[in-house]
């Protein structure tokens, strides 16, 4: 064996095997110090690519269980505010069933219609104050509505909480008469009232289109808006709380508060009941009167297929709810078996791991060791030159 000093070979390959091994030994280290076997794309390209797609899936499907837990408390919210209302209409039947009995003088049915009218403005309460998260869900607003219940886009639930088609009822034409800045009554009856949705609304201070609709709104539950204008006349057009149009009354004439002109409401339709709504007018109990026998027994028809509207809806409700918790279901086993995937491809396994950093750190010990008797065997020389 020759003898040299510039290069020491066995060195050479002692101290790149132990590199190798310190490598090994140190991507050991990160991958159990950290529970990970991808720590960087060098580890696994592919697998990083697959593993990360998994995250996103397992991430929205974390945030859709919690949409569709929201879908169920939205619906548990409406629900119980309709069951306070079926209470109420339940109330207002056995009333109207009370004031049907011609035992009963005026006096005692002008008492039951006492309750009557603060059992309806009740209903208008709940139906215009129930919210969840600020989302208003019984005045007709809440139609259309998505729950995202899926990690990708479009993989939603669509649904609406009303209490039916608008009901609407025909309208024959009526010559009005714009005059001195206000609407003369209809069908010539003197005085400064229009009648709109069988209410009758005072306009006697209205003195253009805007103060005569400002006097529309006041009056009804429902908001008009003026769809169009111009100099030969506009549209009122009932809206549901910001709903889709329902219904629309036009007036036409050039509107001149000075001059006065000649007004006709066109023949259109009129929204009795707004679609949507559970107030009043959207359960078709604006006109319930308990104060002679024959009304109270048309309250009580009345009062039945408001009773259906509500019953309909909450059945609605309950079967939106139960669809929610099985969507919850599915979702929670699909992001259990996607982490599993996941887990699979990207986690260490610690025990295979541990095997591999015990059999580097053997092999680092004894690359050391032979890295030193390979840096020691050069001194041999030296005995060869003492001679």
């Amino acid at each position: 064996m020759g003898l040299r000093v510039n290069n020491n070979i066995a060195a050479f390959n002692s101290y790149r095997n132990l590199q190798a091994t310190d490598k090994t030994l140190n991507s050991s280290l990160e991958k159990l110090s950290s529970g990970l076997r991808i720590n960087k794309a060098a580890d696994d390209a592919a697998g990083l690519v697959i593993s990360e797609g998994l995250r996103s899936q397992i991430g929205g499907l974390t945030v859709a269980a919690r949409n569709a837990q929201d879908g169920v408390n939205v619906a548990q919210t409406a629900d119980g505010a309709l069951g306070t209302a079926t209470s109420i209409l339940q109330r207002m039947r056995d009333l109207a069933v009370q004031s049907a009995n011609d035992t009963n003088d005026s006096t005692s049915r002008t008492a039951i219609q006492k309750e009557i009218t603060s059992l309806t403005a009740e209903l208008d309460r709940i139906s215009a104050k129930t919210s969840f998260n600020g989302v208003n869900l019984l005045d007709g607003s809440f139609a259309g509505k998505q729950f995202q219940v899926g990690y990708a886009a479009g993989d939603a639930i669509t649904f609406d909480i009303k209490s039916g088609a608008a009901t609407i009822a025909a309208a024959s034409a009526t010559t009005e008469v714009w005059k001195s800045g206000a609407f003369a009554s209809f069908s010539g009856t003197a005085g400064s009232n229009v009648i709109i949705d069988g209410v009758t609304v005072d306009v006697s201070g209205a003195t253009d289109q805007a103060t005569f609709v400002a006097a529309v709104n006041t009056a009804l539950s429902v908001k008009y808006d003026v769809a169009s204008a111009s100099t030969t006349g506009f549209t009122l057009t009932a809206k549901a709380a910001g709903a889709a149009t329902d219904a629309s009354v036009t007036f036409s004439g050039a509107f001149s508060a000075a001059t006065g002109a000649v007004s006709t409401q066109g023949a259109a339709a009129v929204t009795e009941n707004p679609a949507g709504t559970f107030n009043t007018r959207g359960l078709g109990l604006s006109t319930v009167s308990l104060t002679t026998q024959a009304a109270a027994n048309t309250a009580i028809t009345t009062i039945d297929e408001a009773l259906k509207k509500v019953s309909g809806a909450r059945a609605d409700l309950g079967a939106l709810q139960n669809r929610f918790e099985n969507v919850i279901k599915s979702v929670n086993v699909a992001i259990e078996n996607l982490t599993a995937s996941e887990s699979a491809i990207r986690d260490t396994d610690m025990a295979s791991e541990m095997t591999k950093f015990t059999r580097s750190q053997i092999l680092s010990q004894a690359g050391t060791s032979m890295l030193a008797q390979a840096n020691s065997a050069s001194q041999n020389v030296l005995s060869l030159l003492r001679g």
